[in-house]
């Protein structure tokens, strides 16, 4: 069934206006009967805990913003400031960040009134003579007063999808930051790992060319020899294997950085140090890493936007009021529009209301609601992994950091004493057994503890990652590494 229109102009009598009247105020009576009640805001978490469980892990006074800078290394701070420009991911959220503002903006302007303007010219001809022409110029405007707030719940869906959407922004950023210093760590643990093994085959390739004299003199057997030319071939056998990790690790940094595969090779050949981050990290309360973390932040402006668009279904039911209006000039010549022509005006004012809709109004506020209900659970659900994610990284510092101070000790150990065998074994006095055990300790050892360095330093990253990774919401008055930005995005208004 259509809707129910009625309207008005200034040529009716005044009758007509009050039953205009009284049919408004009859129809916002009937809608006041039938009106939904809005649901509440999200949940704010009142189980989030008042500190972490191992927050002994890491304390200090330095703030997150920037965090790659506490490693010190240069190339690292480089690669992130490179992706942060250039990735893909990112670039494709800023678009996104682009249309929901337009977006917005669509929303805002059904807000304010609209004017338009037209003209027509017309000859017209009867039995082959002119019966006259007519010029007519005017312009038309019309507003619809948002009495229940459609259109302004419009806008606050529009506007909390913008700020969810920057928000995303920031937790693209964050995670293409943490990602950048992850491969650079495995990188250069990769290439710590190769001069280690470097190292220790140069050493086994030395008792190997020992051996091999020995076995000329007739001091060992040739099983001693097959024995060491076994273990300088293990180790030879995983230098593949380590430059593989390095060049893929390369490819990825590339990549992200928004470069071909191999655009890098040349920068991360050169090996260099293990970036070790301090231990002076500032370690934020539970509650107020849910607010630096953008992925809770944008889920929090998801249930923002559910309930103002549970707002609009609700109001989308009530009657549609328009105020229309349009002012012209007319006249039979088109020089005579500026002087001598008619001037026409006209007012309209209608009221709409749907009568029957088949329950479709209310199915769209019940589908709406849903659309809320799951926003809120998404939410939910996103707090709590958040969360996780700071427990997760506290408890594997504090763990890879006690198992590197044992490993260290490990590895010391390990090489003093391959280092007193081989001299003991140079002078006769333990056998190859005992050479090649001590050596195969100490390359264990020692490729054991640069990895658990390396698993320390991404353990920090990861920490830095749950923790927020120094985001903050753009408005403006922060230095934020990750806001958007006039100078990082010339289109932004």
């Amino acid at each position: 069934m259509p809707p129910l229109t009625a309207s008005a102009t200034p040529r009716v009598h005044a009758g007509c206006g009050c039953g205009l009247r009284f049919a408004i105020a009859a129809s916002l009576l009937a809608l006041s009967a039938c009106a939904t009640v809005t649901p509440a805001g999200p949940p704010a978490p009142d189980d989030v805990p008042a500190t972490w469980s191992a927050a002994d892990a890491a304390t200090g006074s330095r703030p997150l913003a920037r965090w790659w800078l506490v490693f010190g290394d240069p190339l690292l701070a480089d690669l992130v400031g490179q992706a942060l420009q250039a990735n893909t991911s990112i670039t494709g959220a800023q678009a996104a960040l682009r249309q929901a503002r337009a977006l917005r903006d669509v929303s805002s302007a059904a807000l304010l009134p609209a004017l338009g303007s037209s003209g027509s010219a017309r000859a017209g001809t009867a039995g082959g003579h002119s019966t006259g022409n007519s010029f007519n110029v005017g312009l038309d405007a019309s507003w619809e007063l948002d009495l229940f707030g459609a259109n302004r719940s419009a806008l606050d869906a529009s506007e909390a999808k913008l700020r969810a959407s920057s928000a995303s922004l920031g937790d693209i950023q964050v995670s293409i930051a943490a990602e950048v210093a992850l491969n650079y760590l495995t990188l250069r643990d990769a290439q710590a790992r190769r001069a280690i093994a470097e190292d220790n085959l140069a050493s086994q390739q030395e008792t190997l060319q020992i051996t091999r004299w020995r076995e000329q003199a007739g001091l060992v057997t040739a099983l001693d020899v097959e024995q060491a030319r076994t273990a300088a071939e293990q180790t030879a056998a995983a230098l593949p294997i380590l430059q593989t990790t390095i060049e893929q690790a390369g490819h990825a940094l590339a990549v992200l950085t928004g470069r071909p595969p191999a655009a890098l090779a040349a920068v991360l050949a050169a090996p260099g140090a293990l970036p070790q981050a301090g231990d002076d990290l500032a370690l934020s309360l539970p509650a107020e890493t849910l607010r630096q973390r953008p992925d809770v932040r944008a889920a929090e402006y998801r249930v923002a936007a559910a309930l103002a668009q549970v707002a609009q279904a609700d109001a989308a039911r009530a009657p549609d009021f328009k105020l229309g209006g349009s002012l012209g000039l007319t006249a039979l010549t088109l020089g005579g529009l500026g002087s001598g022509s008619a001037v026409i005006g006209a007012l309209l004012a209608s009221v709409s209301w749907p009568v029957y809709d088949g329950g479709a109004g209310l199915a769209q506020v019940r589908a709406q609601q849903a659309a809320f209900d799951q926003a809120q659970s998404s939410y939910r659900a996103t707090v709590l992994t958040a969360l996780k994610d700071v427990e997760d990284a506290l408890v594997a510092l504090r763990s890879d950091r006690e198992r590197l101070a044992h490993l260290q000790q490990a590895a010391d150990a390990a090489s003093n004493a391959a280092l007193l065998a081989s001299y003991r074994y140079n002078s006769g006095l333990v056998d190859f057994q005992t050479v090649l055990e001590t050596q195969r300790s100490r390359l264990t050892t020692q490729v054991a503890t640069a990895g658990a360095a390396a698993d320390v330093s991404a353990d920090h990253v990861r920490l830095y990652k749950a923790l927020g990774g120094g985001w903050q919401p753009d408005d403006g008055a922060t230095a934020n590494p990750y806001a958007l930005t006039s100078e990082s995005d010339p289109r932004t208004p």
